[in-house]
């Protein structure tokens, strides 16, 4: 029996999904889908920003919208652009295929699954990591993914983003420290130059609105997996009591 009862236990013990971590990436954040306002608010920049090249072939407006709180008639008015496109359509963008070939050399992916395959921190790190480099064909190159082909899209909410040298504590390969002050010189740090029409914070906080955005995306159903999860523990939890006090009434005789 006490094999049975640990069995039990261990089939109600939630295991976490191990996604793709990123390694070594700059900055890092913990998604909250419980945060409506901040889904609500990624979606919106999604829709205005990446939607018109970057694809959700797997997601829905609706279903968006539903899970999400917002009202259908508000959905349609302010974040359903092409004219093509209805409510319960699924979320296609708008770039034709062989254009985006044509400009950028490679059509843009579909972003429903990024967050599981990359993971969030990395989405994060990537979207914060832009910066000025006039040799590539966009004028931007990304920390994240050197050699990047995507534009900046997001450079007029954050401004012109540099890399500056700077003195950091941490060691920086091929440099040696400084003998009077043990730093080391870094050329590789970020800095808005040209500011944008957020400020830096607001900012970071919009990236983590698109990141947590996308990380529902990547696994919608965990929204009412979330809400589902505890009744449906509580239920075996009672079921598993009834069940052992009537195992145990049948079998008193026996005893």
């Amino acid at each position: 029996m006490k094999k049975q009862l640990f069995a039990l236990l261990f089939a109600l013990v939630p295991l976490s999904a191990l996604g793709a971590g990123a390694a070594d990436v700059p900055y890092s954040m913990t998604p909250d889908l419980d945060d409506k306002a901040s889904l609500q608010r990624g979606m919106q920049l999604y829709t205005n920003y990446c939607m018109g090249c970057h694809s959700l072939e797997h997601q829905r407006f609706a279903r968006a919208a539903e899970d999400l709180g917002m009202p259908q008639d508000l959905v349609e008015e302010n974040l359903i652009f092409a004219s093509d496109l209805a409510y319960n359509d699924l979320m296609h963008n708008a770039m034709v295929k062989e254009d985006a070939e044509n400009w950028f050399g490679a059509a843009a992916p579909d972003l429903t699954l990024e967050s599981r395959v990359r993971g969030t921190d990395w989405i994060y790190s990537y979207l914060l990591t832009f910066y000025r480099d006039p040799e590539r064909p966009n004028g931007v190159n990304n920390q994240v993914f050197e050699m990047v082909s995507m534009p900046n899209v997001l450079e007029p909410l954050q401004g012109v983003q540099e890399e500056v040298c700077a003195e950091t504590d941490k060691p920086v390969e091929g440099e040696e420290p400084d003998p009077l002050t043990g730093k080391y010189q870094s050329c590789h740090t970020l800095q808005v130059t040209e500011p944008g029409t957020m400020e830096p914070d607001e900012f970071e906080e919009a990236v983590y609105d698109l990141t947590n955005f996308l990380a529902y995306v990547g696994e919608p159903s965990k929204l009412q997996a979330q809400t589902l999860g505890p009744k449906v523990l509580i239920f075996i939890f009672i079921f598993g009591v009834l069940a052992y006090l009537l195992k145990r009434e049948y079998w008193r005789d026996v005893h």
